[in-house]
């Protein structure tokens, strides 16, 4: 059951409405289609261990953002500055574009 596009998109603001990260928002670094998921700056991160390698000679222990599902993710309207559900439609010229369901504001 793969979906070609998804309510929110790489760069877009979002907000994590569930999990322990409920209440964080952040922007979209890269959304995994596969798998329904997204990674957000600064949301969501865990500790890797490390060995020294050619890369990276002393090792350690390293920080990265792990993927988000998508289901607790809300895009937030530039307008309305909350966490709105969005809609499609087709413009005059014949362009499919994300819509705020709340201000009805054009998001793309």
């Amino acid at each position: 059951m793969l979906q070609d596009s998804f309510h929110v998109r790489k760069g877009d603001t979002v907000q994590v409405m569930k999990g322990r990260e409920r209440g964080k928002s952040g922007k979209v670094v890269k959304v995994i289609t596969k798998h329904h998921r997204a990674i957000v700056e600064k949301v969501n991160r865990v500790k890797r261990h490390s060995r020294p390698s050619a890369q990276m000679p002393t090792g350690g222990i390293l920080e990265k953002d792990a993927p988000i599902q998508l289901s607790n993710l809300m895009l937030l309207c530039p307008k309305c500055r909350r966490p709105v559900r969005t809609g499609k439609k087709i413009l005059q010229d014949g362009t499919k574009v994300r819509f705020c369901k709340k201000c009805k504001e054009v998001l793309d």
